[in-house]
């Protein structure tokens, strides 16, 4: 997999964000392939569709690719709100890649898998309409929350210019599929939970210091009375589902 972009397309655009898409799209249509089957290639979607750009031939599985000049911190912008909300809440969402890359350098310095699973309306931000004056007055974007992803469903491929092997990515991905589900308020609690565990320093920890954010969750679900037992029960799925180890009289281990 080669890092840098193909430079000799940029001079057949003027604009810059022509450029960036051009130059990043090419890039994963030459390069990347399928975190989900390991197939080697990815193909491109006709241009202009309303959400996903890439799919693979071998599992049918489609991905969006969301790029960015320079470091990502805490949001990504992304396209019309109510059109990103409808797609991500179906049945037939995408997987996103998410790209960071170097314009002075030409090359791609980070890229990520956030499974399908991991989206729900709570990291999508909705941002104020476009003045009056605008060209589209009244439109209304969205930036996607990158930092409220849990760190489970932000998965490297390529890490700080360093290619992450690719049998890493498939069994991350693969393990990340335990954490599913089409129900969209469990998936809310579930994540919501797991990223106040990921928080919690230690890899061993106790009831009472995931209790600390009751008052975060309750915010987060005002219309649930019962925060506590709410928590537990998220706890046991993630036992379940093997990301803990229940080792008795409170006390849980992080397993991944």
């Amino acid at each position: 997999m080669d890092l840098y972009f193909n430079q000799d397309l940029t001079c057949r655009y003027k604009s810059h964000s022509q450029v960036a898409r051009v130059l990043t799209e090419e890039w994963v249509n030459s390069n990347m392939y399928c975190p989900r089957c390991g197939c080697v290639k990815l193909i491109k979607f006709e241009n202009n569709r309303r959400v996903a750009d890439f799919f693979c031939d071998q599992c049918k599985n489609e991905y969006e690719l969301k790029s960015k000049d320079g470091e990502i911190k805490h949001k990504i912008a992304d396209g019309a709100y109510n059109t990103f909300i409808q797609r991500i809440t179906s049945n037939n969402n995408p997987d996103f890649l998410i790209m960071s890359y170097n314009s002075d350098g030409f090359y791609v310095n980070n890229l990520w898998i956030i499974p399908k699973h991991f989206f729900t309306p709570a990291i999508v931000e909705k941002r104020k309409p476009l003045s009056a004056n605008a060209r589209r007055a009244g439109w209304v974007g969205c930036n996607i929350l990158f930092d409220e992803v849990p760190q489970q469903g932000r998965i490297s491929i390529v890490n700080e210019r360093a290619l992450v092997d690719k049998s890493i990515v498939l069994n991350r991905v693969s393990q990340s599929s335990q954490l599913a589900t089409n129900n969209l308020d469990a998936r809310g609690w579930l994540f919501d939970v797991l990223n106040c565990v990921n928080r919690i320093q230690s890899d061993v920890f106790v009831l009472d210091e995931i209790y600390q954010f009751d008052q975060e969750l309750m915010r987060r679900h005002p219309q649930n009375n019962n925060i506590r037992p709410k928590i537990r029960q998220q706890l046991q799925i993630l036992r379940d589902k093997g990301f803990l180890e229940f080792l008795g009289r409170g006390q849980y281990r992080k397993k991944v």
